[in-house]
C-alpha cells in the first residue's frame, strides 16, 4: 500500500550532506533535492534519520553545526514531513533484510520504515541505485542521470 503521505524515502546522507561545507557539489543537489520536495510535499523520514542526521552534522561535517543549529534544522523538517517511529514492526523486518538481502542493519531498517508505510523510493547513496527490493526501490539523488523534476 502507497503512502498518501510522501513518494520518498529521505536517508541520512541526503540530509548530512545539505549541510556539508567539505562537498559543495553534493550540498547543492542535496539541497535541491530537498527544496523540491519540500515544495511537493513528497518527502518523508523517520526518527531515525532525525538522530543521525544531528549526531553527524554536529560531529562528523567540519565545521559541525551548532547542536541548536542542528536541533532547529530537524525540528523544522518534522513539523515539514511525516516523520516515522521506530516500532517493533519495523526493527523485525529489518532483522530479516539483514538476513535476507544481507544490509546492514541501519540501511535496513531505512528500507523497513519505508516499506511498511508504503513509501516507492528511498534516496540514498548508500544502496545500489536502481535497485528493488518488495516494492522499494533505491535511488541515488547525486548520480548525474538522477532527474530532479522525478521529485515533484
Amino acid at each position: 500500500m502507497r503512502s498518501a503521505l510522501a513518494a520518498f524515502f529521505v536517508d541520512t546522507n541526503v540530509l548530512v550532506y545539505a549541510y556539508d561545507a567539505g562537498d559543495p557539489t553534493r550540498s547543492a543537489r542535496a539541497r535541491a533535492c530537498l527544496r523540491r520536495l519540500g515544495e511537493a510535499h513528497n518527502g518523508a523520514v523517520s526518527a531515525q534519520v532525525l538522530g543521525e542526521f544531528f549526531v553527524a552534522v554536529t560531529r562528523r561535517i567540519r565545521p559541525p553545526l551548532a547542536a541548536d543549529v542542528a536541533e532547529a534544522i530537524a525540528t523544522n523538517l518534522s513539523r515539514a514531513w511525516p516523520v516515522f517511529d521506530i516500532t517493533d514492526a519495523s526493527v523485525l523486518e529489518a532483522m530479516r533484510a539483514v538476513q535476507r538481502y544481507q544490509f546492514q542493519y541501519w540501511d535496513a531498517l531505512i528500507w523497513a520504515s519505508a516499506k511498511l508505510h508504503g513509501i516507492p523510493t528511498v534516496l540514498t547513496e548508500d544502496m545500489p541505485s536502481g535497485q528493488l527490493i518488495e516494492g522499494v526501490r533505491f535511488e541515488n539523488p547525486f548520480e548525474s542521470t538522477f532527474n530532479l523534476a522525478r521529485l515533484d
